[in-house]
């Protein structure tokens, strides 16, 4: 990226989408599709959530782009429902909306697939995501599960 478009990123606004029903099908595909071994992202996402919360037993996620190119995908909640996360590799936890906790598991997700495929590719989906993620009001407790 050129230091110019940099710049204004930075201070662009980055802004998420949920991503309609009718084009769920093709999320995967076309915003991951050319990275090696895509199609284990999403139950690797699921593994991680499980993994950090006690309390999610599975269930429908929505799933999102970012204006950045970014996506990722969250738990749906009712009623505003918190998710407690822990990561007993850090020893951080907290309590969360969906959003910032489906945040959590794909950056987690992301990480690890981005150091298991050597993807660069993964690594800017990382990143994208992280970058919204260093704006959103919950940011402080996503980078500390994160970390």
């Amino acid at each position: 990226m050129n230091t110019q478009n940099h710049q204004f990123a930075e201070h662009t606004a980055i802004t998420a989408s949920v991503v309609p029903d009718e084009l769920r099908i093709g999320f995967w595909p076309q915003h991951f599709g050319s990275i090696p071994q895509w199609i284990t992202l999403e139950p690797r996402i699921f593994a991680w959530m499980d993994r950090l919360c006690t309390d999610y037993h599975g269930g429908i996620w929505r799933f999102s782009t970012l204006s950045n190119g970014g996506a990722f995908m969250a738990p749906e909640s009712d009623h505003d429902e918190k998710w407690t996360l822990f990561n007993s590799m850090n020893g951080n936890g907290a309590e969360l909306t969906s959003e910032a906790a489906g945040m959590v598991a794909c950056l987690m997700a992301f990480s690890h697939h981005a150091c298991r495929t050597e993807s660069d590719a993964m690594t800017e989906h990382y990143y994208r995501l992280r970058d919204y993620a260093l704006k959103h009001p919950e940011c402080s407790a996503i980078m500390h599960l994160i970390d």
